[in-house]
């Protein structure tokens, strides 16, 4: 398995509180790693310094080969390390395709083209036609992005970060307040962009968890205490004390 992102020791403390206790993850190419845990597990933590937007106390994060625990989560992201749901800001005024057409634009030129006619650049409109042909929205190009459902919202999202180019998403609740009926759609949409891209997954829904997931890390006060496939994970029984049975109770992640 070749390694996309790996941690070694992430460590997080606010004061006496460990928050992330020497997390060390190894994510292979092509893989959607999930991260469950109950509440306070740290697993917000863990997203935003994988992402950049928080410095560990220790520890590092290595990806593609290279060390960025220095870089900040516009460096991380133009090398392709892109945390989507959180950072993405959609423009309510602009039609869905000018959205990922400007995400296009933003991470793959070396500047913001303001004023310039933003369709007029073939081949960032190509990235952001593929995006949402993907993410199943060709049929509300022109619709304005205020204008969608919240299902769509979060469609365009992540429409808006596949445009950018990216080599690994970190996907935080991409699920959350959604319908059945709109995390069913999402389900299905992640499981045709597996292979495709590198995702890491936290989400507190456990079916879309094991639809999904290659393989699972279950974080418990800040730290690992098992990762494995699906069905490992269904049939620990330590995890299923600590976290499958307060599931099945109705706690959210």
């Amino acid at each position: 398995m070749v390694s996309v992102l790996r941690t070694d020791s992430l460590t997080k403390r606010y004061g006496a509180l460990l928050v992330t206790d020497a997390v060390s993850l190894d994510i292979g190419e092509g893989e959607l790693h999930a991260i469950i845990g109950p509440n306070g597990a740290g697993k917000t933590t863990l997203i935003n310094q994988l992402s950049g937007e928080l410095a560990p106390n220790s520890g590092s994060v290595w990806f593609d080969g290279a060390d960025v625990s220095a870089l900040t989560i516009h460096e991380r992201a133009k090398r392709g390390l892109l945390r989507s749901y959180q950072i993405t800001s959609i423009f309510e005024d602009f039609s869905v395709l000018e959205n990922a057409t400007f995400a296009a634009l933003g991470s793959r030129q070396h500047a913001f083209r303001f004023w310039a006619p933003m369709l007029a650049g073939q081949e960032a409109r190509r990235f952001a036609e593929e995006a949402l042909e993907a993410t199943g929205l060709t049929h509300r190009l022109s619709v304005a992005a205020g204008d969608l459902g919240y299902g769509e919202r979060r469609q365009l999202e992540l429409a808006m970060s596949l445009a950018a180019g990216p080599k690994f998403l970190l996907l935080d609740e991409p699920m959350a307040g959604m319908s059945v009926q709109e995390s069913a759609a999402v389900i299905a949409l992640l499981q045709r962009l597996k292979r495709q891209y590198t995702i890491l997954l936290v989400e507190h829904d456990m079916d879309a968890v094991f639809a999904l997931a290659d393989r699972i890390s279950v974080l418990v006060y800040g730290k690992i205490l098992f990762t494995g496939t699906p069905d490992e994970i269904r049939n620990h029984p330590e995890v299923r004390a600590v976290y499958l049975g307060e599931e099945e109770t109705g706690a959210e992640a």
